[in-house]
């Protein structure tokens, strides 16, 4: 028999953090599976990225917020999310 999505959403719940975030983090892998691109092609991605984001730092393109603010805002967004 086949679990419906609200049965294993809560059976879920009943996990503690640390197992599900692991639940979590290899539901969301299965959407994009590994034989998609290759570890180079991921980390070059990743290098572009990177390079992308400290030039846009370095010249002003961004404002960058403190860790206190960011969660703040992180916390306000996921208030929203539960009403």
């Amino acid at each position: 028999m086949a679990l419906k999505a609200d049965e294993v959403y809560q059976a879920g719940l009943e996990l503690d953090l640390d197992e599900r975030t692991v639940v979590a983090h290899r539901l969301l892998a299965s959407l994009h599976p590994a034989g998609d691109a290759s570890q180079s092609e991921i980390d070059d991605a990743w290098h572009d990225e990177i390079g992308s984001r400290v030039d846009e730092i370095l010249n002003g393109r961004v404002e960058l917020s403190t860790f206190e603010q960011t969660r703040a805002k992180a916390r306000m967004l996921l208030d929203d999310l539960r009403k």
